[in-house]
């Protein structure tokens, strides 16, 4: 969808968190599909360090096109 909302907002100045969000929510594609965006206020931990281990176990299909930044998370069979 990121391509979408850039094109949507191209050439527009990001003035606000409130234009920005508005703009994202603005936006849709050909088909329909439309986006919902609203501001979060709360606060997250940062620094959070995830363990190898369970990195590992995540299901991950890295993309021939720069696979490091091109991949898709599927889910974890347990047959």
């Amino acid at each position: 969808m990121f391509s979408f909302i850039s094109m949507n907002w191209r050439g527009k100045p990001l003035t606000s968190l409130e234009v920005i969000v508005n703009l994202i929510a603005n936006t849709t594609t050909r088909t329909g599909l439309t986006i919902q965006a609203e501001v979060s206020r709360r606060m997250y931990a940062t620094g959070e360090k995830v363990p190898d281990e369970t990195l590992g176990k995540i299901n991950m299909k890295h993309h021939e096109f720069h696979p490091e930044w091109n991949y898709a998370i599927m889910p974890n069979h347990t047959d």
